[in-house]
């Protein structure tokens, strides 16, 4: 019965918690599990990515901007990016989807392996996924809406086999927005699964805590768990570093070319001609911001890991000595008489969560104090030197990290600012 009950958990039927996500793979012409789906996706992608972007830099012509005397519309600076980030997205997942499946790109498959709480949890960061990936597009795609309406209603689409200003213009507002909502969607469809397997891994890690207090006295069998966790983490950065780092170079340079093209044009700047760069910079971002945020999370949660050991540690070795330990609001309760001689109790602040009040418990029976020390510190010792969580080319992705990508962008938009203000 065990073994059938985690091999119904392992199929991927169309009623399991996964089927929101497979409905959005295919509506983004995404689901490539078939040979003719797998046509239909590369057309798609070819289409909306490529083609439509080309004909709109081609095909639209702006009379205010002439009139303006602008040599460029801003209109044709975002393709590129967008373009760029929806490829880079596009290849990473159907890769990975054509060779592991859905359900073994988010580990689900090893989830009959954790403990309930984790299972649960899980089923709720999924939903929560999807809300959230509604919320970040569903604004944007009003805001990119409107700014196209009074785009199209202001400039002339020259369409060779389409006669009529109206219904030229027409055809290709259809096309450029769909063409931005599957440019825009794949990208941040690609962050929220890379945010929702972080995601998975924090809930692991607070099992693992949990999994400390019920095996305190077997230091193998925790190892072994916490390796099953560090193997799973190093797979995920090996998936997602290229899109990681592809879209981190892209939203850089595109970002900067924004910003000088925007200080070099003597025309106005209003909402007409440059709502896209709005728009395109606040996905981006947001995007970029799902991923690095998601990654600190992990390595803040693994490196807590290292404290909570560190702290059983020294409380155990200061019970086997003899001495006492802080008492705290849960240990006011002192243990039978008839137990103080076989278990030794010690108590570490829990930093998993978000409150740093919760405690866990480890009671682990006494022995040869020397062997035993011995065993704690090789198990402490084995933690420090695999904290890491999310890792792009051997580079941790904390929240050092961050701090210095802030201040190496910030500096870069300054030393932009102070040229631009120098020539003028």
């Amino acid at each position: 019965m065990l073994l059938q009950k985690d091999y119904k958990r392992l199929i991927s039927g169309p009623t399991d918690e996964l089927r929101h996500f497979r409905t959005c793979l295919r509506w983004w012409g995404l689901d490539q599990s078939t040979r003719c789906r797998k046509t239909f996706s590369w057309i798609l992608f070819l289409l909306f990515t490529i083609i439509v972007p080309l004909l709109s830099s081609f095909l639209v012509i702006c009379p205010r901007c002439a009139k303006q005397g602008q040599r460029y519309s801003f209109d044709k600076v975002v393709q590129v990016p967008e373009s760029i980030l929806a490829a880079i997205a596009f290849l990473c997942l159907t890769r990975y989807l054509r060779k592991y499946g859905l359900r073994r790109f988010l580990f689900l498959d090893q989830l009959c392996d954790d403990s309930p709480q984790v299972q649960q949890g899980y089923t709720k960061e999924v939903d929560k996924a999807l809300k959230l990936l509604a919320l970040i597009l569903f604004p944007s795609f009003c805001i990119e809406l409107v700014h196209k309406i009074f785009w199209f209603s202001s400039v002339t689409v020259s369409i060779p086999t389409i006669h009529g200003r109206i219904l030229s213009n027409s055809v290709m507002f259809a096309a450029v927005l769909f063409s931005w909502l599957y440019r825009t969607g794949v990208f941040l469809l690609v962050c929220m699964l890379f945010r929702l397997t972080c995601h998975l891994q924090i809930l692991r890690f607070e099992g693992f805590r949990k999994f400390l207090e019920e095996y305190s006295s077997d230091v193998g069998i925790i190892v072994k768990e916490h390796l099953r966790i560090r193997h799973q983490l190093f797979v995920i950065s090996h998936r997602f570093r290229i899109f990681i780092l592809a879209s981190l170079l892209t939203m850089t340079v595109s970002q900067f070319a924004i910003i000088v093209m925007t200080l070099s044009s003597h025309s106005k700047i209003d909402f007409f001609n440059a709502g896209d760069l709005v728009v395109c910079s606040v996905v981006q971002l947001t995007g970029l911001l799902l991923c690095l945020l998601g990654a600190a999370k992990i390595t803040h949660r693994s490196r807590g890991t290292v404290s909570v050991a560190t702290r059983w540690h020294a409380f155990a070795t200061c019970t086997s000595h003899g001495a006492s330990y802080p008492p705290t609001e849960n240990s006011s309760l002192s243990p039978p008489a008839h137990e103080e001689n076989s278990l030794s109790p010690s108590t570490c602040v829990d930093s998993a969560s978000n409150s740093e009040s919760s405690e866990v418990f480890f009671m682990f029976p006494s022995q040869d104090a020397s062997a035993a020390f011995d065993i704690r510190q090789a198990f402490v010792t084995y933690l420090q030197h695999n904290n890491a969580g999310i890792t792009l080319f051997g580079f941790e992705l904390d929240r050092r990290l961050l701090h210095t990508l802030f201040a190496f962008e910030f500096s870069l938009v300054m030393w932009i600012l102070s040229k631009f203000t120098v020539l003028s």
